[in-house]
Formats: structure tokens, C-alpha cells, sequence
């Protein structure tokens, strides 16, 4: 089974959470960005249960059809609907005695959320067709990046389905506010595609290393994971260095690559090593002040004070497409 992996402060606070979590049989909600390892949390808090045992039934809440709601969680009976042939348990069944994990449970349309809302309240459902009312002695967890106060305050989400989801809470930090971890993770994911390609072990070099650390990762880890890989299959040598980075991921270090060369030359006069210095720290600076604003060029002029269409000139200059940075 996959592990959570990580040393920082923010890691382990989110990860004792996690632990304490597991003795009890409360609904969870697990709030995070994209790609900060949601489905692992859940899977830490089952696996460190007394269910570890029994079965975890992820769910994509985003996959499942309106119509198929029901039918999705609670099965269906013999001659329910058209082609049901034969009885069929639903996910709920295949997670008695163990975990129901709802992924992406904001993007439940208004229909869905009221079935949800009614099962959970006495953990009773009926099969599509009818039969008798059973039961389910299942613990559910549920996750999402997107921010549900917003959704509630937007008419999005059910506020009263928000505190059934919400009896105990985790927010996973952000790679970016994982001091340290970026390198720790950058190891493991190449040593674990070294493995799973039954190819050479390489190593990062220390200033490949440092562009991964300056990077805001709006993808967080899954995004690093990618790099990794792409790093890893461009690399000739066993050293993955700078230029290495730059060719498979060519928006990770452009300002921050060219930098470094030119600091390395005495060909800059001070006027141009001070413009290559401005540029990287406004590269960095734009990409932090996004992940703040989610994407939003509006509140982020706010953030930053800056009038929104000087700060749009930034971002166009830099090559930051702001819809990498909105979580719904």
C-alpha cells in the first residue's frame, strides 16, 4: 500500500491528526489541493483502524451520473429498471464493516447531495426497487479542494450535508508549505521510478534540487511526481542536473536557470545580473501570490496591491496561466 511520506512540521501535525482519527468511527472530512494525497489520508486513517481489515471502497463522487446516484451506492434489486436481470449490491455493501471513501464530494449535484445527506443521517438505505431497509455499519470519509464554506456561502453545497460531512476535520498542508519535504519526496519518486522502469538509479544534482525547492507546486505532490518522471526519462546521465529539469519541465526553471548561468559569467555588468535577479524574484513571487489567490487575478491584485491590469502584464510577461492555480 502507498505511504504517506514526510518530515515537516506541517506533515506531521496534518499526519497525528490522521492517527487519532483512526480510533474512532466518526465521518472525516479531509480538506486539501489538488494532488496533497487526499485518497492516502483516507487510506492512513482506515489502515491504522480497527477496519483495517475490511475493505476500503474509494468513490469519485464527480464520476457518478445524477440518475446513477442511488443506484451506485445502494445497488438495485431484480427488475429495478430495464436489463437489471439480477440483483446487484451497491458500493455501500462493499464497504460493510470497512471504509467508504467519498473523493471529490463538492461536485454532487443537488439531487445527490440530498440522498447522501438522508443515508447519512441514520446509515439506513433501501436498493434501487425496493426491499427491505438495511442497514450499513460502513465509516465514511469524505474529501474535496475545494473550500465548502464557499460552496455553502455560493448555494453550492448544502450547509446541513457541510456539518454531517464535518464532525472531525484534517486540512492537508501544501507542498508548498512542507519545508524540506519537496527533496525528500523528489528522492523517493526517483528511486521508486528507477524500480518500477527496471531502469539505472539516478540522483538529482544540488542545483536541480534547488530549482524543485523555489518551485510553488500548484500541482503539489502529484505535480513533483510527473517532473519526476519526465526528469528522470529525459536525463542521459545518472545525475539529473538544471538543464535536465529545464527540458522536461521547461515552465519549472526558465528564470531561475538563466540566472544562474549568468551569475556563473563575467560577461554581465552589474545593471544585467540586477535584472536577472528582479526577474527570478518576481517569477517566484507571481507564482506564490496565485496559489494565495486561487487563480483569481482580481483578488490577487488586491493581495498584492497592485492594479489588476499592471499585475495581468506580469503574469502574461512570466508565462503564468492563472487556471492552473483554481481548485474548482
Amino acid at each position: 500500500m502507498p505511504h504517506m511520506l514526510g518530515q515537516s512540521s506541517a506533515y506531521r501535525a496534518a499526519r497525528a491528526q490522521l492517527q487519532r482519527y483512526a480510533h474512532c468511527d466518526a465521518l472525516v472530512l479531509i480538506e486539501g489541493e489538488t494532488g496533497t494525497g487526499k485518497e492516502l489520508a483516507a487510506r492512513e486513517i482506515h489502515y491504522a483502524s480497527p477496519r483495517r481489515d475490511r475493505p476500503f471502497v474509494p468513490v469519485n463522487c464527480g464520476a457518478i451520473q445524477d440518475g446513477l446516484i442511488e443506484n451506485e451506492l445502494f445497488g438495485h434489486q431484480r427488475g429495478a429498471f430495464t436489463d437489471a436481470r439480477n440483483a446487484q449490491p451497491g458500493l455501500v455493501d462493499h464497504a460493510r464493516g470497512g471504509t467508504l471513501f467519498l473523493d471529490e464530494v463538492d461536485s454532487l449535484s443537488a439531487k445527490a447531495q440530498v440522498t447522501l445527506l438522508r443515508f447519512l443521517q441514520d446509515n439506513e438505505y433501501r436498493p434501487v426497487g425496493g426491499g427491505a431497509v438495511l442497514t450499513s455499519d460502513a465509516r465514511v470519509i469524505a474529501a474535496t479542494n475545494a473550500c465548502l464554506d464557499q460552496a455553502v456561502a455560493a448555494g453550492r453545497f448544502r450547509r446541513d450535508l457541510q456539518y454531517r460531512l464535518n464532525a472531525l476535520h484534517v486540512r492537508l498542508p501544501p507542498l508548498r508549505d512542507r519545508e524540506g519535504d519537496v527533496a525528500l519526496l523528489a528522492e523517493h519518486f526517483l528511486d521508486a521510478v528507477a524500480q518500477r522502469m527496471g531502469g539505472p538509479a539516478k540522483r538529482w544534482g544540488a542545483d536541480a534540487l534547488c530549482a524543485l525547492g523555489a518551485h510553488a507546486w500548484p500541482g503539489n505532490v502529484r505535480e513533483l511526481e510527473n517532473v519526476t518522471l519526465r526528469a528522470y526519462m529525459r536525463a542521459d546521465g545518472d545525475v539529473i542536473g538544471l538543464a535536465d529539469l529545464a527540458t522536461a519541465e521547461p515552465s519549472l526553471v526558465p528564470s531561475h536557470h538563466q540566472f544562474e548561468r549568468a551569475a556563473t559569467t563575467a560577461e554581465l555588468c552589474f545593471a544585467q545580473a540586477k535584472s536577472r535577479a528582479i526577474e527570478v524574484f518576481e517569477h517566484r513571487y507571481l507564482l506564490q501570490l496565485m496559489q494565495r489567490a486561487c487563480g483569481n487575478v482580481t483578488a490577487a491584485a488586491r493581495l498584492s496591491g497592485t492594479e489588476r491590469r499592471q499585475l495581468g502584464k506580469l503574469l502574461k510577461k512570466h508565462g503564468i496561466e492563472t487556471k492552473q492555480f483554481r481548485t474548482s
